[in-house]
């Protein structure tokens, strides 16, 4: 008799059920419901920190799975960022030009109001014509679309490239480092119709909600991006559990058999590698609305070389690892580089950790390929782990539990 998917993967529930308690204990002791335990801007970190762990579940899938690198999966996530920005920072502007208007002689015109838009948001960079990449940026539903189609479409055009070229290894990482540069060059010119290194701003302001506190309309994201990772985690776990789990990790551990036994290798990298830059486009959707700002600076290739850092801290080849690994990293990187944790007075030199994060992070990222190589979700394998019998014989496979070459 076939078991159930939740029986198979018990770990599912029991993430499912973790993150709802967080959520409601939050909601709880939020400043939107009276309580004021946890700080607005303190809630606005959770619901950021939500959001990496949704794209450390994409890396892990297109890394700790299929054995691809990416190291440049944080330009889907600024490119959904900026998707939605887009709409954010029209509607905004829009907003404040009609108010400007409304005591005019004469009702304005929609060319009069499409051009003082243009003024206001495009006047830092010399501009005053809207692009045409805005074209869609006064709907909601086309930007939404948006935020799935561009960050996809580039995926899947850049995989067939290098997929269909067999391009393995540290080259592939060494191309998607190479897209990620060239796309946050481009971001960064004041012509490509983004505001070049102003980025977009004022992402926080929602339009249709002025009359509403930042504490709710925080707790509002804190909730969508638990659902979202919520229903990442599911996808996740379901595709990983199957016979395309199966297939994807013995290419991930040999290639080349896996094509030999009459695969589409090429095939199911490319779907992987597709499906995880469109997760990471809906993370950045929901962060940078957050974070209230977004750049190229967010773009550019050193952001996924930490996000590769936070899958392999949590353990990868484990989808809650990944969700430790970023959860653990985002929010000790606010603690240190917030002023949260004091210095230390060595009395010949004073440690200030806004200086020495990043040495840290790097030390500890050492010290886990070194010493811990399944991560901080390793440890919950001891907690779990079935005793193996005492089989004689070296492994044929690459999994503890493997047939053994003296088994007949």
């Amino acid at each position: 008799m076939q078991r159930s998917f939740f029986a198979r993967n018990p770990s599912v529930l029991i993430f499912i059920a973790l993150l709802a308690v967080f959520t409601l204990t939050v909601t709880v002791m939020s400043e939107a419901m009276g309580m004021g335990v946890l700080s607005t801007s303190f809630i606005k970190t959770l619901g950021k920190t939500l959001c990496l762990c949704l794209i450390a579940i994409a890396m892990d899938l297109v890394w700790g799975y299929c054995g691809i690198l990416s190291l440049g999966h944080f330009a889907f996530f600024g490119l959904g960022g900026y998707m939605i920005g887009m709409w954010l920072m029209y509607e905004r502007t829009k907003g404040i030009v009609l108010g400007s208007l409304e005591n005019a002689p004469l009702p304005p015109t929609p060319e009069e109001v499409r051009d003082a838009i243009g003024t206001q948001i495009f006047g830092v960079v010399g501009g005053a014509e809207i692009p045409m990449i805005w074209f869609f940026a006064d709907s909601l539903a086309a930007q939404l679309a948006l935020v799935v189609l561009v960050p996809g479409a580039l995926a899947l055009i850049f995989g067939w490239l290098a997929f269909r070229s067999r391009v393995t290894g540290v080259y592939l990482s060494i191309l998607t480092q190479a897209m990620t540069l060239a796309l946050s060059l481009y971001l960064f010119q004041n012509d490509s119709g983004l505001r070049g290194n102003n980025g977009l701003s004022g992402l926080q302001n929602i339009p249709g909600l002025s009359g509403m506190s930042q504490a709710w309309v925080s707790l509002w994201f804190l909730w969508a991006s638990a659902l979202a990772l919520g229903l990442g985690y599911l996808m996740a776990a379901w595709v990983v559990s199957g016979k395309f789990g199966s297939v994807i990790r013995g290419i991930r551990d040999d290639e080349a058999r896996v094509r030999f036994l009459g695969y589409n290798v090429e095939g199911y990298k490319l779907f992987v590698f597709t499906v995880t830059a469109i997760i990471a486009a809906v993370a950045g959707a929901l962060y940078y609305p957050q974070a209230g700002i977004i750049n190229p600076a967010e773009i550019a290739p050193i952001a996924s070389i930490y996000l590769a850092v936070w899958v392999a801290i949590g353990g990868r080849g484990r989808l809650y690892g990944a969700v430790i690994g970023a959860a653990f990293v985002s929010l000790l990187s606010s603690w240190f580089t917030g002023g949260g944790a004091p210095d230390v007075n060595l009395g010949f030199y004073r440690i200030q950790w806004t200086d020495w994060w990043l040495v840290l992070l790097g030390l500890s990222f050492v010290a886990v390929t070194l010493f811990a190589p399944k991560g901080m979700g390793g440890l919950f394998d001891y907690l779990v782990r079935k005793p193996m019998p005492d089989r004689p014989g070296a492994d044929l496979g690459p999994d503890q539990g493997s047939r053994r070459e003296v088994e007949q």
